[in-house]
């Protein structure tokens, strides 16, 4: 079997949010083929990989009106860099020696957040590379990635209400999650997920509240503050018939970087009441709201460079509650291990366009593994439905994943992949827990 990379090309597609992003199809010698395509960010981290965008680039006289197109968020030039400078190099290459090919990528991009080629080429490629050669070798992309044990189903965090920079809704915090805690398997997580996301429907339809859905699928009703928003959800899982903190619990994602003032070093929340805390205000609030109500997992608690907040949540939280820095590590080694050495959070979000090559992504993950870091498998706001961060969290048995609400398709492709993965596996299969 010649598993030898015989053409890449590339074309640009529309994210969930209508946006362009990039698509990359590899073909191998052996006549194996398969496609990739990248999601996109909202809120995203400041050093993070870059997603090259037409509009942030410079292009000849005879192509100025490209950088108009989709309000210059086009990605032709992302899309001619796999074609004219990435699929040259690679071609001829063994598909199957991934982390050769992710290195070579890196080397030739030349950047620390890979601004030359565009973090949204690279990883197109990568992450083709790796499905056609799981294709080539005739496995299931989880078990090509993963081996003979990967088979831990994730728990699932299930964005049911929208706030902060994925809704117009006045909530600071930016997602709302529940967690069938209670699930024995990946269907009934499911199953468990979608009656009370539907009963959250009803919920807001009693309070005359708006049952529109933001970007990744959640509610985002105009409601009146962060309690409000879990106090309703608490509603809908006794009326799903569930009980609250036992079958479901909640996990949040504060997103607190898009409300951080750095000049004054406090956090504002501008999009409700306008208070002001300081890093420990802010702890205290966190903690104040995991006391009250079962919320086993907060997300960016504090900002990406409040190292001394993440210090103090984790000192005070961190013995009972998820800390999951996002922004903070964006899914790279460097970021992870300073957060090691300084305490801070003990789990890691991976967004694998957040570094742009699916061996950093597993890196990160094994450098967590090693330091008692969970590790949780994410979406992007604006995505695709591609589903294969679904086998990737099964591959390194992460046993959490985050990929949105109950609705949407590019959200429940991913549940409807795990649930595929979950029949596959049988009897060997097992069911993560936080």
């Amino acid at each position: 079997m010649n598993t030898s990379i015989k053409s890449i090309s590339a074309c640009e597609i529309l994210d969930s949010r209508g946006f362009p992003t990039v698509e990359a199809t590899v073909v191998l010698e052996c006549g194996a083929k398969a496609s990739a395509s990248v999601p996109s960010g909202a809120s995203t981290g400041k050093l993070e990989a870059l997603e090259l965008r037409d509009g942030s680039v410079n292009f000849r006289r005879s192509q100025s009106g490209i950088k108009n197109r989709y309000r210059g968020k086009g990605v032709l030039k992302a899309v001619n860099n796999v074609m004219s400078i990435i699929a040259p190099e690679l071609i001829g290459k063994n598909a199957i020696e991934q982390a050769e090919i992710d290195s070579l990528m890196i080397a030739l991009d030349g950047t620390e957040n890979k601004s030359n080629l565009g973090a949204n080429a690279i990883l197109a490629v990568s992450l083709a590379v790796c499905k056609a050669s799981a294709v080539a070798c005739n496995m299931e992309l989880f078990k090509y990635i993963g081996g003979s044990n990967a088979r831990v189903l994730p728990l699932p965090m299930m964005n049911v209400i929208n706030g902060g920079a994925h809704s117009d809704a006045p909530l600071d915090i930016q997602e709302f999650m529940i967690m069938p805690i209670g699930a024995h398997s990946m269907r009934n997580a499911v199953r468990m997920g979608s009656e009370v996301f539907h009963s959250l429907k009803d919920v807001l339809k009693a309070k005359s509240l708006s049952t529109a859905v933001g970007d990744e699928g959640g509610f985002a009703p105009n409601l009146e503050s962060n309690e409000s928003a879990i106090e309703a959800i608490a509603l809908a899982v006794s009326k799903a018939g569930y009980k609250f903190g036992h079958d479901i619990a909640i996990a949040i994602d504060v997103a607190s970087s898009e409300f951080y003032d750095e000049k004054s070093k406090q956090y504002i929340f501008s999009k409700s009441d306008g208070r002001k805390y300081k890093s420990a205000d802010m702890v205290a609030y966190l903690k104040e709201l995991r006391d009250h109500y079962p919320i086993v997992s907060i997300e960016d608690g504090c900002a990406e460079d409040d190292w001394e907040g993440w210090q103090l949540l984790t000192k005070a939280l961190g013995d009972n509650t998820q800390l999951v820095g996002d922004d903070l590590f964006v899914t790279n080694s460097k970021l992870l291990r300073k957060g090691i050495e300084l305490n801070a959070g003990n789990a890691i979000l991976v967004k694998v366009n957040q570094i742009g090559t699916l061996t950093e992504a597993l890196n990160a993950i094994e450098l967590a593994k090693r330091n008692a870091y969970a590790s949780i498998v994410s979406h992007r706001s604006g995505e695709t439905e591609d589903t294969t961060i679904a086998d990737i969290a099964v591959a390194v048995n992460a046993g959490q994943i985050k990929t949105g609400s109950l609705s949407r398709s590019e959200r429940v492709a991913k549940y409807n992949r795990l649930m595929h993965i979950e029949d596959y596996l049988g009897q060997s299969a097992v069911f993560g827990h936080i």
